[in-house]
């Protein structure tokens, strides 16, 4: 799993400092030796303080001194210490079972430091209710209780809805959740659900072979389909459906046309339309104003000739701009294969 790590500097000030990271400091100078201290703390402050840890960098020997000078003294000829990954571990190893600290240590590595609920609402919401529908109801409503509100509705709404409505039910009367039980469960995502949706979910070729096509130029993309066909048809037409060009724009409604047209620089957007049909140059000039049209119009034609690969960059560019909108759930795209399809 990749290591994601911010830039890191040198701590002189405590007032900077947060909470867990005051804390990470303390324990980090007490070294291993003084482990038996961790054995004191729950999970949650454990997976708070090795979080802050994990990511603290260099602290300066005088923060260290002020920081411990109330436990500890003499603690200034000690120097300055520094968090990591591998001293955190280590740590944590010297008093906690190598299983649950092999566990922790892939929760606060990533992706970004995400726990495990935060990794599970990350989750496509027919995927995860796909999983959900084989639990018990009681099991179903802990996990939605746990991840974000818009996420739990969306799985709801996947799920069979006599099931669906069961599990709301238990939601209502629901009581604290026993901290094993909550264990138990996680432990279960992980190794059943999490584990197998990471072996699973590799992109499916055709997917990525039509995203490599959307970056060619027009004729080396074209050269390439015709290729493709002579040699296999399905998968040709397979990619050129997965394939989102600059003509399917004339698919955004009105409010992504405007949306997009914020977004797009405007001698980028006239290069663009040089190149498009009639009805697209129209459908983005209906949703300009008369001022703003007519002087994307005069732009156009004070252009002249121009390049074919220029054209292409700028239409590319566009593309690309809707789909980090979409992405972003600014806009949505419809894709060739269907008038429900979203492309992100």
């Amino acid at each position: 799993m990749a290591r994601l790590v911010g830039k890191k500097q040198t701590i002189d000030d405590p007032k900077r400092l947060t909470g867990p990271e005051k804390a990470a400091v303390i324990l980090l100078a007490l070294g291993e030796d003084h482990a038996k201290l961790w054995a004191s703390l729950d999970e949650d402050e454990v997976k708070e303080i090795s979080q802050a840890m994990a990511s603290l960098g260099s602290v300066q020997a005088s923060v260290v001194e002020q920081l411990m000078i109330e436990f500890v003294s003499g603690v200034g000829g000690s120097g300055s210490v520094m968090g990591s990954f591998e001293q955190t571990q280590r740590l944590l190893t010297a008093f906690m079972p190598q299983e649950r600290v092999e566990a922790l240590m892939e929760e606060i590595r990533g992706p970004a430091g995400r726990t495990m609920w935060d990794k599970l609402g990350n989750v496509n919401e027919a995927v995860l209710a796909n999983y959900l529908k084989n639990e018990y109801p009681q099991t179903v409503a802990v996990v939605l209780s746990k991840i974000k509100p818009d996420h739990a509705s969306r799985v709801l709404s996947a799920l069979p809805e006599d099931f669906a409505l069961e599990c709301v039910q238990r939601m209502l009367r629901m009581e604290p959740v026993q901290r094993e039980i909550l264990d138990k469960i996680e432990q279960t995502l992980r190794t059943e659900f999490m584990s197998n949706l990471a072996r699973t979910s590799k992109r499916d070729s055709h997917e990525m072979m039509a995203e490599i096509f959307n970056n060619f130029d027009r004729q080396t993309e074209s050269r390439f389909i015709a290729a493709l066909e002579e040699r296999n048809r399905e998968s040709a037409e397979r990619i050129r459906a997965l394939m989102f060009v600059f003509e399917d724009l004339s698919k955004l409604d009105p409010g992504g046309v405007q949306t997009l047209l914020r977004a797009v620089e405007k001698d980028q957007l006239a290069l663009a339309l040089k190149g498009a049909s009639d009805s697209l140059r129209e459908m983005f000039f209906s949703n300009m104003s008369e001022r703003a049209s007519k002087i994307m119009r005069e732009d156009m034609e004070s252009m002249g000739p121009v390049r074919l690969k220029d054209v292409d960059q700028a239409q590319m560019a566009m593309v690309q701009v809707a789909k980090d909108l979409a992405a972003k759930g600014e806009i949505m795209l419809a894709g060739q294969g269907g008038d429900d399809e979203l492309i992100y």
